[in-house]
């Protein structure tokens, strides 16, 4: 079973994760200091949700292990989380001016409909490339 989640850094520098999709009655949400430890809380949240309504009697479908989850990022998570991205070669590679780059990582400015395509755009060609390289 596939589901979604969105992760996004609200202003106090907090990661939260927000999820619509609903099993067995349980919604799932995750929270942390950073994107990963967010995704962490999240995939606990999934297993201990479950377990709890196991004991209550609902029938449970799956298993947390069954879940495939899908993450979706806003800006700042997205960086957040791939860290080892060089922030300066992304912008440069996406044609987005440096410090705009820098401003929306941070979260402190909001990149319009195209210079998020552009960003989109540029992550998709990254992992195209990341996976036809061999060693």
């Amino acid at each position: 079973m596939k589901i979604t989640a969105t992760i996004e850094k609200n202003d106090n520098n907090f990661y939260a994760i927000t999820c619509n999709d609903v099993i067995a009655g349980c919604h799932f949400g995750g929270y942390g200091y950073s994107a990963e430890e967010a995704k962490t809380d999240f995939m606990e949240g999934i297993k201990e949700s479950l377990e709890t309504a196991k004991e209550m009697g609902k029938d449970v479908p799956v298993t947390p292990e069954e879940i495939e989850v899908e993450f979706r990022y806003d800006i700042p998570s997205f960086f957040n989380c791939f860290d080892w991205i060089n922030i300066s070669a992304f912008a440069k590679k996406a044609g987005i001016n440096e410090s705009k780059m820098r401003a929306y990582k941070a979260g402190i400015a909001t990149a319009s409909e195209k210079t998020t395509n552009k960003m989109l755009s540029t992550i998709k060609a990254m992992g195209a490339a990341l996976s036809a390289a061999s060693l």
